[in-house]
């Protein structure tokens, strides 16, 4: 069969663009063997291709278009559905006549899991239309139209008697097929340059309801005998997207409810649901809930320190759904204390670890006969092992050898398979000790599973989190150090939460070695993901792009640069006329008059302990010349706020610097220290020395990385997102470079727009009415403080909100009343973006009866804090919640008056 392919794109100088499927014809979708197309002419792009016989046994083939940019970066279609029909065996040339599937058009969005399987499901009835018989149909029309409203259907009209010469009264109705709207029709005798167009019709009250927007459409050519042309025509042109969305936020060990132990559960999630649903919410979105057990000790609460990308956290297990009646005398013993810890205020994360631990183990040693033997999880662990496996031998020798640092084990330090294997080999007499974890991990899967499935039939979808890290110390790290940099630590660079930067401990990826292998690591993380969420969240989104990474030996985050990064060389510093010294720039400037601002009359103490001089100049002593041993000797001294007052300003001392030098780059090339203008090293530098730095640091941070951030990132994000049907939304805070809302945009991958945070330079707030459509939109995040909260933080902040984003005169009240969170809430449910999210806090702080005392008692995390203890908890039960009618009753007439 000879196929012609012709592509409705216009190709501009430097662009190219190439055709891949599922056969060998096409290159099998190996990128290096995509077929390409030549220019035709300002709306089409074509190839011509000979597809074997042997090739054409199966029903179909898909495929999908290749643009690569003048840049050379290769961009992957949206996932579009594409296929050639092999059914028709008297056919010997197919014309196919396509549509590029830009990937960010809104109404792909439609099309992923959370619209397909829940939200849009029963949106529409299929037309059982006749369409021509087979034998004499000579085009497949095909389009996608996916926010039909009850009982609309597409239709097709246009041009010349076959089409139908423009009725709108019996227009050609199409029929729904997976997700295209489809009909064939025989244009034998259609002439040429036909015209038409989609339409939408009510099939119960038998009328024309509107044509698609835009210029009708073009069927340029005429058919012949055993020829058959196919359209993908793309979607139908309905106008702007109108779908919206509310959800609420909170991540899953701050749920309460009667039956949960101290911390919440997946099994409280129902409830959850069920108040979503009473309310009219739509989505529940949570924080990470994959397993951060390293240290038995609260320092674990942190949720993004996983220690596997894929195994559950044991926090979260309701241990009553895991007895049964053979042991539920187990459970009884327990009560009591289950009663205790649920009264508590916060989480207290080591005694809820610890009984639960000691009482899933008393349940697995009752069951674990019954358990071994159980169809539904020899399927899980058959489907899992890959994971399970390793975690359930990771989990064992951290316990059994008392820490998570695989590298101080006596046995099986370094990961290798066939070992891990016999170690975790039933003959072993220590088998109970990992299959324990394999007892764990399937009930966790089945309470999850079981919410997220209760979720679905509730009309709600779940958004889970992404971390853009793992834990130094993880499962996934052991098995495969080479695919991360261990010798760095991922953070993010100084901003108004964290004026000193973030350091989070974690590696940062080797993404060429995770390129090598198709990023399956990523693919397997996704595909994990998907068994329960419908959505997720890509925390930290600009580490796609670029990662702030910060060298072992340093703590706070303002001591990184960005990777990777176009360094600046030191032939550029000579061309500036920057008289450059290696000493006094990348070195720590320490002056008497640094010493005494600094550490005033402390400043003799700080010299006779810590410094030594030279040439005017004082050096660090070499047992604290980097901020880990400093680290290490405070460790070892009583904390004082004298000795809290001297480690700091040591760091500070440390981090007195204006480059940091590139890596085994002999002193040739150098990134800026960010912030350079606050140091007192380039405060004493003559005024036109400061000049010329000024000058190459805009440079460096906002003009040469842009590019080649960009190329980063689309050799990574297109394939990432095209391996998930999953939604996906992005954290896009920070220090965002310029490429990144474009990349987005392009993905249609969702933003995050937060009304304290606006990325619009020279704005003090961001207004949700100026969200685009595909964002998620919230007054507050995990990492902030809620309205309440912030609302009393910063009285000249808050006059100037009420005043110009409130919209009120005079004076604003101190605390933030009820009214005003209610107002502050209305304006982001009527934000036109896609989805408008609320922490629960921020939800209940518009009623004066079931808002908590103190809103500092709200917060979550505080990003600044390293060692951040999270236990917040819901201050009322789910129970009690849901028996708030009259305020349930009113988020609803909200929601719903919003258009959500």
């Amino acid at each position: 069969m000879t196929i012609n392919f012709y592509l409705r794109f216009h190709l501009q100088f430097g662009q190219t663009m190439y055709v891949t499927g599922s056969c060998n014809a096409l290159g099998n979708y190996d990128q290096t063997k995509a077929i390409p197309l030549q220019y035709l002419n300002d709306e089409f792009c074509n190839c011509r291709i000979e597809i074997p016989d042997t090739e054409m046994d199966s029903a179909n083939i898909e495929y999908h278009y290749i643009l690569k940019d003048a840049n050379g970066n290769y961009i992957v279609e949206g996932k579009d559905d594409k296929e050639i029909d092999f059914t028709k065996k008297n056919i010997i040339e197919l014309e196919l006549v396509d549509t590029w599937n830009y990937a960010g058009t809104i109404e792909n969005a439609f099309y992923t899991k959370p619209f397909r399987d829940v939200l849009l499901k029963n949106s529409s009835p299929v037309a059982h239309t006749e369409t021509s018989p087979d034998v004499a149909a000579t085009h497949l029309f095909k389009v996608k139209c996916p926010l039909l409203k009850e009982n609309e259907v597409v239709c097709i009209t246009g041009s010349g008697k076959t089409f139908g010469d423009w009725n709108t009264v019996a227009p050609l109705l199409l029929t729904k097929q997976d997700n295209w709207w489809i009909t064939k029709i025989n244009l034998s005798n259609g002439g040429f340059a036909l015209s038409y167009k989609y339409g939408i019709y009510n099939v119960k009250e038998k009328s024309f309801v509107v044509f698609e927007t835009g210029d009708n459409r073009l069927l340029p050519g005429d058919s012949g005998q055993r020829k058959m042309t196919i359209l993908h025509d793309g979607f139908v042109r309905s106008g702007a997207a109108n779908w919206k969305g509310a959800g609420v936020a909170i991540p899953v060990f701050s749920l309460r409810s009667e039956n949960s132990f101290g911390t919440g559960e997946f099994a409280d999630i129902e409830l959850l649901v069920d108040w979503a649903k009473q309310t009219g919410l739509k989505l529940i979105q949570l924080l990470p809930v994959n397993d951060t057990t390293a240290t038995h000790t609260w320092l674990d609460s942190y949720p993004y320190a996983a220690v596997s990308a894929f195994a559950l956290h044991p926090l979260f297990l309701n241990l009553s759904k895991i007895a049964d009646s053979k042991n539920a005398s187990i459970i009884k013993t327990i009560k009591q204390k289950q009663k205790k810890l649920n009264a508590l205020p916060e989480v207290d994360y080591e005694q809820v670890m610890q009984y639960k631990f000691d009482t899933v183990k008393k349940l697995y040693h009752e069951q674990k006969q019954d358990f071994r033997s159980d169809l539904k999880y020899i399927e899980f662990f058959d489907l899992n092992r890959h994971w399970l496996v390793p975690y359930a031998v990771f989990c064992y020798l951290r316990d059994k050898y008392k820490t998570a640092d695989y590298s101080k084990w006596p046995v099986c330090s370094v990961y290798e398979e066939n070992a891990i294997q016999d170690l975790a080999s039933t003959t072993q007499t220590h088998y109970d000790g990992i299959a324990l974890h394999y007892f764990i991990q399937y009930h966790l899967h089945l309470q999850l599973k079981a919410a997220t499935l209760y979720a679905h039939r509730n009309g709600i979808v779940v958004k889970g989190d992404l971390p853009i890290g793992i834990y130094r110390y993880s499962c996934d790290a052991w098995m495969a150090p080479d695919l991360f940099n261990m010798d760095a630590q991922a953070g993010a660079p100084p901003d108004d939460f964290a004026v000193k930067g973030q350091n989070w401990g974690f590696p940062t990826y080797n993404w060429k070695k995770m390129q090598e292998d198709d990023f399956a690591w990523w693919r397997l993380r996704f595909k994990q993901m998907s068994a329960y969420f419908d959505v997720f969240r890509i925390d930290h989104i600009l580490g796609f792009f670029r990662i702030w990474s910060i060298p072992l030996d340093a703590v706070e985050g303002i001591l990184g640069h960005f990777v990777p990064a176009i360094p600046v060389q030191i032939s550029e510093l000579i061309q500036n006329n920057i008289s450059f010294q290696y000493q006094r720039y990348c070195k720590p400037y320490i002056t008497e008059y640094v010493l005494q601002e600094k550490f005033k009359e402390r400043a003799d103490f700080v010299k006779e302990n810590f410094l030594t001089q030279a040439d005017g100049f004082y050096e660090l002593k070499p047992a604290f010349d980097t901020q880990r041993k400093v680290a290490v000797y405070f460790n070892q001294v009583t904390a004082t706020d004298f000795t809290q007052l001297i480690k700091s300003g040591l760091f500070d001392l440390i981090s007195n610097i204006i480059f940091i030098e590139e890596p085994g780059s002999g002193t040739k090339q150098f990134h800026f220290r960010i912030g350079m203008e606050n140091t007192t090293s380039f405060r004493d530098l003559d005024e036109n020395t400061k000049q010329k730095l000024k000058d190459l640091y805009v440079s460096y941070f906002f003009r040469r990385q842009d590019d080649f951030w960009r190329k980063q990132a689309m050799e990574k994000l297109p394939e990432l997102k095209r391996s998930t049907d999953m939604l996906v939304c992005g954290e896009d805070l920070g220090m965002v470079p310029d490429c990144v809302p474009d990349v987005m945009r392009q993905l249609g991958v969702l933003s995050l727009e937060i009304q304290r945070m606006p990325k619009q330079t020279g704005l003090v707030f961001f207004h949700p009415r100026d969200a685009p459509y595909l964002s998620v939109v919230t007054p507050s995040t995990h990492d902030m403080s809620t309205v309440r909260g912030w609302w009393e933080e910063d009285p000249s902040k808050t006059q100037y909100f009420y005043n110009n984003m409130l919209g009120h005169y005079g004076a604003a009240p101190f605390y933030c009343e009820p009214y005003l969170n209610k107002e502050i809430v209305s304006q982001h449910l009527y934000s036109p973006a896609m989805w408008s999210i609320f922490q629960l806090q921020d939800i209940l702080g518009s009623s004066a009866t079931l808002r908590r005392n103190n809103p500092n008692d709200e917060r979550i995390n505080i990003p600044s804090d390293p060692a951040h203890y999270w236990r917040y908890r819901m201050h009322l039960t789910l129970e009690d919640l849901l028996k708030e009618t009259a305020f349930n009753e009113d988020l609803k007439k909200d929601v719903q008056a919003s258009g959500r």
